[in-house]
């Protein structure tokens, strides 16, 4: 008959709770990240990560300083599924408006995460910088100069930023589906009791501003900008 082990050298039972995993910054995020998908933006903080991870805030600040730190990692892990392309001088106006459409998907990626983006204005962590660094080598592979290069991606920047935060809130229920009806149909009677003699254009633009002209609308800015980009060059 086999002895079982001395007590000091018993086996753990299957139902005795997993070993936690060591504590990292990069853990912090994945699970800050997964309560922004389960939960949304507002859920996410310091303690509720804390909380999942099974121990206490104060333990997380030797990782990241603070909530608007965290929010900036967020953000910084959801571009880092940002490819970064080889510049092509062939092709550097396609490359352009791809660039911004993934950052774009990026950002709508999770709950909350466009609105960090938007909120941040100069984000420096490496992924930011990795997607800021590929724009302006996209942008000067077509013969913009670097000043003129900064300024076209800054205006790309800030137009994704603000196209993703619109379309998020729409796609994450931001937006209260009842009240967002009732003020449409209160702005529809209202541009009607205009006179259409002064504002001619502007009452029928409505049809143009719905879900199913968004990405046209995204297509539209990306091709008017970039065409008067090349043009720029051609000059």
């Amino acid at each position: 008959m086999t002895a079982p082990p001395p007590p000091w050298r018993r086996t753990p039972s299957p139902r005795r709770r997993a070993a936690k995993q060591m504590l990292s910054q990069e853990l912090i995020v994945k699970t800050a990240l997964e309560i922004l998908a389960a939960e949304g933006i507002d859920a996410v903080s310091m303690r509720r990560v804390a909380q999942q991870l099974e121990t206490g805030p104060a333990s997380l600040y030797a990782y990241v300083a603070n909530k608007e730190e965290l929010d900036e990692l967020m953000l910084d892990a959801a571009l880092s599924e940002v490819p970064c392309p080889e510049p092509d001088p062939q092709r550097w106006t396609e490359q352009v408006k791809e660039q911004v459409r993934q950052q774009i998907r990026a950002m709508m990626a999770y709950p909350g995460i466009a609105k960090v983006a938007w909120q941040t204005p100069i984000p420096v962590t490496p992924n930011s910088l990795r997607q800021g660094e590929i724009m302006l080598q996209l942008l000067r592979a077509g013969g913009l100069d670097l000043k003129q290069a900064v300024f076209a991606g800054d205006a790309l920047s800030t137009y994704a930023k603000a196209f993703a935060y619109e379309a998020s809130g729409w796609t994450f229920g931001d937006y209260d589906p009842e009240k967002m009806s009732e003020r449409g149909r209160q702005m529809a009677e209202y541009m009607q009791s205009l006179p259409a003699s002064a504002f001619p254009n502007l009452l029928r633009a409505g049809e143009f501003f719905t879900a199913e002209t968004s990405q046209p609308r995204l297509e539209f800015a990306l091709e008017a900008f970039v065409a008067g980009l090349a043009a720029m060059v051609k000059r």
